[in-house]
């Protein structure tokens, strides 16, 4: 049975269109992320966010963009 992919409005990428970014936009949405994920926490820690579960999902595409970018 084929999976349906899920919609989601998280500004999180597909790993098919970050595998598709060259090396320097990566770094770009790295710095980015990690940026949004510092504010994620902060928020966190202030008792100001709705979602915890988010940060896991940055935490996540970090590790995932890091290693597409190490392998470019």
């Amino acid at each position: 049975m084929p999976r349906t992919k899920k919609t989601t409005s998280s500004p999180v990428k597909d790993l098919e269109v970050l595998e598709s970014l060259d090396a320097n936009e990566l770094r770009i949405e790295i710095e980015n992320a990690r940026k949004e994920l510092f504010i994620l926490r902060m928020k966190h820690t202030m008792g100001e966010l709705k979602q915890p579960h988010t940060i896991r999902t940055y935490r996540k595409y970090v590790a995932q963009a890091s290693t597409i970018l190490s392998l470019k």
